[in-house]
């Protein structure tokens, strides 16, 4: 297929496909859907080999947040049943940080809920980052706090921090649809910010939120532009008690072309499976990591994932390994500019574009990808809540229909005795 022989092309030259080759990834048919990952996984391969990076939610604050994202559990006036608790201390955090390092994560999540930090808050945080590289040597941490204000980034990067996230979710011209109390605007600010402090900006997208195809092109063009280190894709986890609880837009087969899209437009960056991916990947999760090369471990920041010792199953079975401690995640041409980055001075890497959004602090779909990507809990601990029975006989669905009876919804902790972040 001409088109994604073009694409594998300029992904091993880091060259920017056209609009109109992005747009015809998402719009290929059923019957060449391997044909995309496999060239996907073509642009993948060569600059992340077979190694799949983990990464590890902690949620620092839950709930009660002041901002009206529609896809977030913890958004001003959500009715969902979700555990809501104010700061953990930086020990309680670097306990719960600890399960996830056990089970193979590289980099540690930090995400609050809320429209962004106060100085104080900052300080708070930079004590928990402390904490949690005194006990865990080696550890990359991201902070996932929502919209900067000046210097506060300069500070996360003096405590430690290696990368913030703040996701730009969706295109700038349909994202007034979703977020009424901050703009698209407000997002990208907090990106540079994090850039211009030599963090390592990590930003992404939700998909399933009703955009359109030139939508999706549109946020990872900007990810792109923006120059992000690790771009989080996150598929809505419709909430009950959200305005978007009722939005089942995706198939298995749509998420993949989604993932392989973001690949071709940023292909050296890392690209994250981020929330949501149980919900709509499902028994198709596997081929998802021959396009991504990092997912998170465990639980979201308010919804149950795939329990960790299954991912590190799923991972060992599909042909891949997990990322060492020792090893660099991003090519040397990436890395290396990050590296030599002074605190306060730019990022300036080469050609490229995860996901903690602003508003809710979160980097998740539905509220729930994050912290640069999402998924709080880890391989252990799990008190899982009892999933929503499936029927004997279900209705047989059309070919590519959408299924959303297949897999529930299910809270972090409800019903259960679950701590936070346990």
């Amino acid at each position: 297929m001409d088109l994604l022989n073009t694409l594998v092309d300029k992904g091993l030259r880091r060259e920017l496909p056209t609009r109109e080759e992005a747009l015809a990834v998402l719009a290929t048919s059923d019957d060449e859907l391997l044909d995309v990952v496999a060239a996907a996984g073509k642009v993948r391969r060569q600059w992340f080999g077979r190694r799949v990076k983990l990464n590890y939610l902690v949620n620092l604050k839950s709930g009660l947040c002041p901002e009206d994202c529609s896809y977030c559990s913890q958004r001003l006036g959500s009715k969902a049943e979700i555990l809501k608790y104010t700061w953990l201390k930086p020990e309680e955090a670097s306990q719960a940080a600890a399960a996830g390092v056990a089970g193979g994560a590289k980099r540690v999540c930090l995400v609050a809920s809320g429209r962004g930090p106060t100085d104080r808050d900052v300080e708070r945080v930079g004590r928990t980052i402390e904490a949690i590289k005194e006990q865990n040597e080696g550890i990359e941490v991201c902070a996932c706090l929502g919209l900067l204000s000046d210097g506060q980034a300069e500070k996360l990067r003096e405590a430690g921090a290696d990368a913030y996230n703040h996701n730009l979710n969706t295109s700038e011209a349909t994202y007034g649809q979703i977020t009424k109390t901050h703009t698209y605007a407000d997002r990208v600010d907090t990106v540079e910010k994090a850039h211009a402090a030599g963090l390592s900006a990590c930003s992404g997208l939700i998909a399933g939120m009703g955009e359109s195809d030139e939508d999706l092109v549109d946020v990872v063009f900007s990810l792109r532009e923006l120059d992000a280190d690790s771009v989080p894709v996150n598929f809505l986890i419709p909430f009950e008690g959200t305005p978007l609880a009722k939005e089942w837009n995706l198939t298995p087969q749509r998420c993949l072309r989604i993932l392989a899209m973001a690949r071709f437009v940023c292909p050296d960056v890392e690209v994250r499976l981020a929330g949501g991916r149980e919900v709509h990947l499902r028994s198709l999760q596997p081929l998802a990591l021959n396009i991504v090369n990092s997912i998170f471990l465990g639980d979201y920041l308010t919804s149950e994932g795939q329990a960790g010792q299954a991912d590190l199953d799923m991972i060992a079975d599909a042909g891949f390994e997990v990322e060492g401690a020792g090893t660099t995640t991003l090519p040397a041409h990436r890395s290396d500019v990050a590296d030599a980055a002074p605190a306060g001075g730019g990022c300036e890497s080469n050609g490229g574009a995860s996901l903690c959004g602003s508003g809710a602090g979160s980097a998740s779909a539905g509220d729930e990808a994050a912290g640069c990507g999402s998924a709080c809990g880890g391989c252990s601990g799990h008190a899982h809540a009892q999933a929503a029975p499936v029927p004997a006989q279900p209705a047989q669905a059309e070919p590519g229909a959408l299924r959303s009876d297949l897999v529930a919804v299910r809270r972090r902790g409800a019903g259960t005795d679950i701590a936070p972040n346990a």
